[in-house]
């Protein structure tokens, strides 16, 4: 009778850790978009992103486990179920919409231009001639690509490299999303007394967490607890820790 009993309680200890399993929610983040995204001393994922998707999580009884993975194949790896849900400043775009679904926004942002400070560089349309860094597959290097204002492209892995670049004078200006811009430019230890933003950009992105396409449950799910973080003003504290708002 002892040992049924021990077999028996054994049997539901494994049966609840998989299910406990079984719902914890993979995360993907590319952790070289501070202060959106980043790792702090431990390899820990931190972070805006993260801090918002955690107070959704709260709200909606959501199990997360974050990883680190590099932008260039974060969205290959949500197409091959490697996770469920990309948490990386993700700009909700028509062509995305297309192969992913996405929630309903979650911040808002606007491409900028990141010059050494002395330099002068009110639009564009200054940037002929000059040399552009930028993560590659990013929406800020798409802009300038649109603009075609005669700027020469020059793309990275990580937008800290072209941020290294501009402050040593490889390149003449990065875009990138503007609160990574100001935090490099105001921030970054070795970069705010040499960086200045030039200026914003005029139309502005939404950002929205990214599932597998016909993920409609997890989809609702992340949408209601937006929605209830937005209602409490539960992102007010998140952006004031991380963005200074």
């Amino acid at each position: 009778m002892f040992r049924h009993l021990l077999f028996s309680l054994a049997a539901l200890l494994f049966l609840s850790s998989s299910a406990s399993a079984a719902d914890k929610l993979v995360v993907a983040s590319d952790t070289v978009w501070p202060p959106m995204e980043l790792l702090d001393d431990q390899k820990n994922v931190i972070g805006y992103s993260t801090d918002y998707l955690k107070a959704v999580a709260k709200e909606t009884g959501l199990n997360l486990e974050f990883r680190s993975i590099a932008w260039d194949g974060i969205f290959a790896g949500l197409a091959a179920n490697q996770y469920d849900i990309i948490a990386s400043s993700v700009t909700i775009t028509p062509e995305r919409q297309k192969v992913y679904d996405f929630t309903i926004p979650y911040y808002n942002v606007r491409q900028a231009i990141v010059v050494p400070k002395n330099v002068n560089c009110p639009d564009l349309a200054s940037l002929k001639g000059k040399t552009v860094g930028g993560q590659i597959g990013t929406t800020g290097l798409m802009v300038v690509q649109k603009a075609n204002v005669g700027a020469i492209i020059r793309e990275y892995e990580d937008v800290g490299l072209a941020m290294q670049d501009l402050a040593t004078g490889r390149v003449d200006s990065v875009v990138c999303d503007d609160p990574v811009a100001l935090y490099y430019a105001n921030q970054k230890a070795d970069f705010a007394d040499k960086l200045r933003v030039a200026f914003k950009t005029g139309d502005t992105e939404e950002y929205g967490f990214v599932v597998h396409k016909g993920r409609k449950d997890l989809v609702e799910k992340l949408n209601q607890g937006i929605k209830a973080v937005q209602a409490k003003g539960l992102d007010k504290p998140i952006a004031k820790k991380w963005l200074g708002e």
